[in-house]
């Protein structure tokens, strides 16, 4: 209930919410299924998050709340991050979106359902191989990679910036915003309230502070990509104009922020 990821079979304890960057419920561990979602009046919500971008999420919300993104390109449709629910009204309304073709997650806390997702769709889910611990249901659909990059697709390339988690992956899209580029982020890099900046944090809810040297290579990893816009893991939490100088001055200030010694 707490992080809303599905495990194969019932268990006592959740491992990703005993680690530091998440936590147990206050009630403690308490759990649910996909049946009892669904019959206790858990529904899909599908709405355009922007140009050929579509938000996944339900009502209400589960886990920590975020939504996935179906991104809509003419080499093949990618779903970005995952949800614990899914029926057959979401499953038909993304099908009508042109269906998912891959599935990219940025990091264990948004694994969700995802082997549902992948099996609704037949679809591989890729999450790089420095993650592989977490994964909570293993399945044949589960490709893990490694390295620094992975294109997925034409104009598709999942980046491991390596932030919050050793795997956390974000997903770039070359062609986005008439050429100007996207980047998908989760909370990798965390578009905050404001909207103008992003964050970066090893642990959000216990506020441990992500390692300086950790920020400089994902900032290296980013710099060879475009990018206009950033979305991040949350409804309308989206930076709108000039996404890759947000990301720089952001860095630039939590940096200076993080080794200040004064």
């Amino acid at each position: 209930m707490t992080c809303g990821v599905q495990y194969a079979e019932p268990r006592d304890d959740c491992p990703i919410c005993e680690d530091e960057r998440q936590y147990v419920g206050w009630d403690g561990q308490r759990w649910t299924s996909v049946e009892e979602l669904r019959e206790s009046g858990h529904r899909g919500r599908v709405a355009e998050e922007g140009p050929g971008v579509y938000g996944v999420g339900t009502r209400p919300p589960t886990a920590i709340g975020q939504r996935a993104l179906l991104v809509r390109t003419p080499t093949g449709n990618v779903l970005w991050d995952m949800v614990s629910h899914i029926d057959d009204d979401m499953v038909r309304e993304v099908r009508e979106l042109g269906g998912v073709d891959a599935i990219a997650i940025s990091h264990p806390h948004f694994y969700g359902s995802m082997i549902e997702w992948a099996h609704a769709f037949d679809a591989p889910v890729y999450i790089h191989e420095a993650d592989r611990r977490w994964v909570a249901r293993p399945d044949e659909a589960v490709r893990y990679w490694s390295g620094d990059t992975l294109e997925i697709a034409e104009g598709l390339t999942l980046v491991n910036a390596g932030v919050h988690f050793a795997g956390g992956q974000v997903l770039h899209w070359r062609d986005a915003e008439d050429g100007r580029g996207a980047l998908f982020s989760g909370d990798i890099v965390q578009v905050v309230n404001d909207r103008d900046w992003v964050s970066f944090m090893y642990s959000y809810p216990n506020l441990i502070p992500e390692r300086p040297r950790t920020v400089r290579r994902a900032l290296r990893l980013l710099e060879p990509y475009a990018f206009d816009r950033v979305y991040g893991g949350w409804w309308k939490k989206i930076v709108h104009v000039d996404g890759k100088e947000a990301v720089r001055r952001s860095a630039d200030r939590y940096l200076r922020f993080a080794l200040d010694d004064e």
